[in-house]
């Protein structure tokens, strides 16, 4: 029996409409799309109630749960949510967000053109190595949040003590900025609680230069 948190589902994919598609040779074809809360909802469910994805602060919830807070984000006009399919395969959750109107707007001077990220790649195979596999993926995404969107600077606020995705930000050229205490956010729709964070920025000039 197939696992249907596993599972691919090609045709759905396939039928729906990207906001951003890249070929890259030796990789394959990346397409950005739209999160459907309640559809996609079994795969980031897995996703996020991993023990590796303890600092995205979904471990612990349902699946109804984690729908409902993707279908909350799709009334929003400031935050979006999609779904990252490589070859037909789900690979990543990417999050973006206006700064302006989000509480790490609290922590640093917005200006304008920055956009806010999240991203949560979904878990290797089992025993399979994928060398070179993130930063080509990484570098698709950037290509969509900065260009894509036009956007001149993107910021991200990974957990202080999320050594991987620090590294990974550094590594894929971003600088990093101060460390800072995102405040709690205590809504009827939304619960976040206060988060040490290690903020880190990329400018488009120095992702795409000349």
């Amino acid at each position: 029996m197939s696992d249907p948190y596993t599972t691919p589902h090609p045709t759905s994919y396939a039928s729906r409409v990207p906001v951003h598609e890249q070929e890259l040779d030796g990789f394959g074809t990346v397409r950005v799309l739209p999160l459907d809360a309640d559809v996609d909802a079994d795969v980031i469910h897995r996703w996020v109630s991993e023990e590796r994805a303890a600092f995205w602060g979904m471990n612990g919830l349902t699946r109804d749960q984690v729908a409902g807070i993707y279908a909350h984000m799709d009334t929003l006009d400031t935050h979006h949510a999609f779904l990252v399919v490589k070859d037909g395969e789900p690979v990543a959750l990417l999050q973006t967000y206006d700064p302006e109107a989000d509480r790490v707007s609290e922590c640093y001077a917005v200006e304008p053109g920055d956009i806010g990220v999240h991203l949560l790649l979904a878990p290797a195979d089992p025993g399979g190595a994928r060398p070179g596999w993130t930063a080509a993926l990484s570098a698709t995404l950037v290509a969509y949040v900065l260009l894509g969107l036009d956007r001149t600077r993107i910021v991200v606020d990974p957990d202080v003590r999320n050594d991987k995705a620090i590294a990974r930000f550094l590594k894929q050229g971003f600088t990093a900025g101060p460390v800072v205490v995102l405040p709690e956010v205590d809504l009827p729709d939304v619960y976040l609680p206060e988060k040490k964070a290690q903020l880190a920025f990329l400018r488009r000039e120095v992702a795409f230069p000349g």
